[in-house]
């Protein structure tokens, strides 16, 4: 009996950062290069965004192949985000996480401004399918703190 493969192969994976990066643009949930995308194809390998490219305009060649422990197996002109940190600790801390999503739309971004986690049922919707959202503790971009911060959650 053969082996269910959970994961997109390299080609599935890179065509759906691009498309989920185009979305993201599109509805204002991004602005300059901001945001991440990033998605297994493996048990221990990721691809990846990259630094410095808007996520609307982003192309397959950009991507990033990546292991788990942060060694780049492939990449483009540009190295991973500096957020890729962020995704990386993600996926090491739930295993059943398949890909990872962040972006920075302005209404949350005012709320995470203002220390207000979104925790309370405004939109049935989101509370159904993301449930609550917490406000995590800012930290610089690229730092270690950034991922320590969002392990709790």
């Amino acid at each position: 009996m053969s082996k269910i493969n959970l994961y997109p192969n390299d080609e599935e994976a890179k065509k759906m950062i691009v498309e989920i990066g185009r979305r993201m643009y599109i509805k204002n949930f991004v602005a300059a290069n901001d945001g991440n995308i990033s998605c297994k194809v493996g048990d221990e390998v990721i691809w990846t965004t990259p630094t410095g490219v808007s996520k609307g305009f982003m192309s397959e060649d950009d991507m990033v192949k990546m292991r788990l422990d942060g060694t780049i197996i492939k990449q483009g002109a540009r190295k991973p985000s500096s957020e890729v940190k962020m995704h990386l600790r993600i996926y090491n801390e739930r295993t059943d996480i398949g890909a990872v999503c962040h972006a920075h739309p302005p209404i949350s971004t005012s709320f995470a401004i203002a220390g207000i986690g979104l925790n309370q049922a405004i939109y049935p919707e989101a509370i159904v399918n993301l449930g609550t959202v917490p406000c995590v503790h800012y930290e610089m971009p690229g730092s270690q703190q950034l991922p320590d911060s969002i392990a709790p959650y």
